[in-house]
């Protein structure tokens, strides 16, 4: 407790003499086994202090969940606190002066000193103004790799994209599914993204995401990358599954031979007893490049006309980004802390490689930083169509995926 108390700042402490005891209701799509046994580390450091977590999960991730925040918030009966990704899904709630500023409680913590990389508190950063605290940084680069599914198989682990797809037949006549894939559209676009920057390379992933350049979409680097997923989509035969840590879970079974997920599929794997390394394995990058993206989840306060209510949001924005809570819920949670100061020799090979990564700056920001909402909601369209059309080919969807980056913001 004496490095809490000596981090928490005046601001913090006051808020906490303020506010008092206070209910607050937080809203999050963390409903998997090893996301519920992660944001459990809030909720038990949050009533530590004497308040209420008053928990609000919607199941169905994050594209079921949004639209029910936003509801609460524009329709008058706002949550305390709400999980967004970074990047920009909230800019029309902060447009519309719905969410509290948390400018003050930034400076009084020195987030802008702590906050590693910095892009993830620029996410937060709207006209010079901090919005959100942002709580990990989760990276969609990894595909995860069942070390008895191989073995069963008579074969060695892969370690990059190529030798998985090489490997794929040879685990389809053991009777296993190579690729695990899940039935929403988000998976499937987010595995592409994988792809696309793994196989295409920064310089073009850049190009297509940040500088909108469709003519890069049209190019060979993507064009590589479209036949790889298009390819891809005969790896998952076998496996009619919907949620994503349903995926996992076939890995984690040894019934499919890999996923690409983000880092959040960890939790699964420690809340199954899984050891990295030993029962499964890890690819950042797909094993093609040495890079992270880096995402992740940020929690907003909407505005209320409470002051007791206010002070506390703005105790638990403090709270969660203190050091024993970012190493309790990150390690938990299979992601990396906010934080670059806090000590994680204790963690595994798979997250250590994430941290070797972040450490020596081979990160590149999340997609979502750079395209808007509707944007993503179209490629997410886009890509479980193809994903599920094997009539459609490489060279349509790459066409299409073209005019989507060609008009997007």
């Amino acid at each position: 407790m004496k490095l809490r108390i000596k981090l928490l700042s005046a601001t913090a402490i006051c808020a906490a003499t303020t506010a008092g005891a206070v209910d607050l209701e937080v809203m999050h799509w963390w409903t998997s086994g090893g996301e519920a046994n992660a944001v459990a580390k809030f909720a038990e450091a949050w009533t530590a202090t004497g308040n209420t977590w008053v928990d609000g999960a919607i199941a169905g991730g994050g594209d079921t969940a949004r639209p029910v925040m936003v509801s609460r918030i524009i329709g008058g009966d706002p949550p305390a606190a709400f999980q967004f990704n970074h990047g920009r899904q909230a800019e029309e709630l902060i447009e519309a002066g719905l969410l509290l500023d948390l400018t003050d409680v930034a400076e009084a913590e020195g987030w802008a000193d702590i906050v590693n990389p910095s892009s993830l508190l620029d996410a937060c950063t709207v006209d010079g103004r901090i919005y959100c605290a942002p709580v990990n940084i989760h990276s969609w680069q990894w595909m995860w790799l069942s070390n008895a599914a191989y073995e069963n198989a008579g074969l060695a682990v892969p370690t990059t994209w190529t030798e998985f797809a090489e490997s794929a037949p040879a685990l389809q006549e053991a009777g296993l599914t190579p690729l695990a894939m899940g039935g929403q559209s988000w998976q499937q676009n987010g595995a592409f993204g994988v792809m696309a920057l793994a196989l295409a390379g920064e310089e073009a992933w850049l190009s297509v995401n940040r500088d909108k350049n469709a003519e890069t979409v049209m190019g060979p680097e993507y064009t590589r990358v479209f036949e790889a997923f298009g390819a891809a989509r005969e790896f998952s035969d076998g496996l009619n599954v919907q949620d994503w840590n349903q995926a996992t879970a076939a890995v984690i079974n040894d019934t499919a031979g890999a996923q690409i997920m983000g880092d959040w599929a960890q939790g699964e794997f420690a809340m199954a007893g899984e050891v990295a390394g030993e029962d499964y394995s890890c690819l950042p990058g797909l094993g093609e490049v040495a890079i992270l993206d880096t995402g992740g989840d940020a929690f907003y306060f909407p505005k209320q006309d409470d002051p007791e209510i206010e002070a506390g949001q703005k105790e638990l924005a403090a709270m969660l980004l203190s050091p024993e809570v970012q190493v309790s819920f990150n390690s938990a949670k299979g992601s990396l802390p906010v934080r670059g100061d806090v000590d994680l020799t204790s963690v595994n090979e798979c997250t250590q490689k994430g941290l070797d990564l972040l450490a020596n700056g081979n990160i590149v920001p999340n997609g979502e930083s750079f395209l808007a909402p509707d944007t993503i909601s179209q490629l997410n369209d886009l890509m479980t169509e193809f994903w599920n059309t094997p009539a459609m080919t490489a060279a349509e969807v790459q066409e299409q995926y073209s005019d989507i980056i060609a008009s997007a913001e």
